[in-house]
């Protein structure tokens, strides 16, 4: 496949010199799934003091045979203000401070309380006294004032967020979100919503690729150009600073193909033109000024595939993800395959119950199917023919696309 270039080595020529975005500090809510850019640090001890792990009774352990006499109560929010003294207990609540003095819990099960003429008398019914030290959590358990609780470079998940809150923060210091604009081309594109006349199609490839991107990105719809010189260079420069322009259709050597001589008639310099995989051969990737070019093939299946492969990569970096590009995971194929050829393939797929079934019909314009598919299988180049309930090599698309 002589010009076509690897895939491994496309990615790693997109991801060559990629520096994550600059921090930001947002909020719990705008925070979910970014990267953060620093340590957090906790500003406050969790739990701040000892507390009960269990609903019960406070105990001193040098009184542990009991009985004791019940001197109070200390309940979440509302803890016991004195001090408890020999044969006394407090009766004590998940979450309650433990009261000066004392040391144990004991669990309300393993007791029963009486009403005397001396007062509530507390007397244990377990198989014995309790251990030393029992059913407390200490103060700093969790983690304690000046501990990292979430590490620059980890993902912010709704775990991390709750530490973050509990330790002390409102807020998160995270990469900014890379600026993406999407430039659909060709004379042939109508709007969704809008009926297309003759020789049109509705354009589809934007939306798909605005939700596909969306998770890692905010997205800039730069609407459709025609298949003009002038008009494709005003939509360029027009959003030149974005951090990744991406154009859909005219990458390839067609009449009407205008996006790679524009872009070197602007001053682009061209990273990869042409990659060794099926589907989406047509496919550039290169810098104007600021902003990274990726070039997407006009045909749908070709265009999701490509931005699974390398825009959603590209954009993970600029957030700050060290390890951007997609994971695979094993299967068992449903149905066996023939022999594969030079390019590296990517077979939309659907998985149930551990087997991936390719789909019958492989077309690169066909998104019913892609819709339809959970999965692509990834074929080598040259790989043999192999039979069904052999192990294959599958990347998920609900992850990439941040369904899951």
């Amino acid at each position: 496949m002589t010009g076509l270039l690897p895939v491994d080595e496309a990615q790693a020529r997109l991801l060559d010199g990629v520096v994550a975005l600059p921090a930001e500090t947002v909020p719990f809510a705008s925070a979910l799934g970014r990267i953060l850019a620093s340590d957090v640090v906790a500003t406050l001890t969790q739990p701040p003091f000892d507390t009960a792990a269990m609903d019960g009774y406070a105990i001193r352990w040098a009184d542990r045979a009991g009985p004791w006499r019940r001197a109070g109560e200390s309940a979440a929010g509302r803890g016991f203000d004195g001090r408890i003294g020999p044969g006394e207990t407090i009766r004590i609540l998940t979450g309650a401070p433990l009261p000066a003095g004392a040391d144990t819990v004991v669990v309300q099960e393993d007791v029963v309380r009486a009403k005397t003429i001396d007062g509530d008398i507390v007397t244990l019914t377990g198989d014995g006294p309790p251990r030393e030290g029992a059913h407390i959590r200490r103060a700093g358990l969790d983690f304690t004032r000046g501990d990292v609780v979430a590490k620059a470079g980890e993902r912010v998940t709704p775990a991390r967020i709750g530490v973050a809150a509990a330790a002390g923060h409102a807020a998160l210091p995270v990469h900014r979100r890379p600026r993406v604009a999407l430039l659909a081309t060709g004379d042939e594109l109508v709007p969704p919503g809008v009926s297309p006349g003759p020789s049109q199609i509705v354009s589809s490839n934007g939306v798909m690729l605005a939700a596909l991107l969306g998770a890692h990105a905010d997205v800039i719809d730069a609407g459709i150009v025609a298949d003009t010189r002038e008009a494709l260079i005003a939509a360029i420069a027009a959003h030149a600073d974005a951090d990744v322009l991406i154009t859909i259709g005219g990458a390839s050597v067609g009449d009407h193909d205008l996006v790679q001589p524009v872009l070197r008639d602007m001053g682009a310099s061209i990273a990869f033109w042409r990659v060794a995989l099926r589907p989406g051969k047509p496919m550039l990737a290169g810098r104007l000024g600021r902003a990274r070019i990726v070039g997407l093939p006009g045909n749908p299946v070709s265009a999701f595939v490509c931005a699974t492969l390398f825009v959603v990569p590209l954009l993970k970096a600029l957030g700050g993800d060290p390890d951007p590009l997609p994971r695979t995971f094993s299967a068992r194929l449903g149905i066996g395959l023939p022999a594969n050829g030079p390019r590296r393939d990517y077979l939309r797929a659907g998985l149930a119950a551990g087997a991936a079934a390719p789909a019958s019909t492989q077309d690169s314009a066909m998104l019913a199917t892609l819709a339809n598919s959970n999965v692509l299988i990834v074929r080598p180049p040259l790989a043999d023919a192999i039979d069904a309930g052999s192990m294959v090599d599958c990347i998920a698309l609900d992850t990439i696309s941040g369904v899951a």
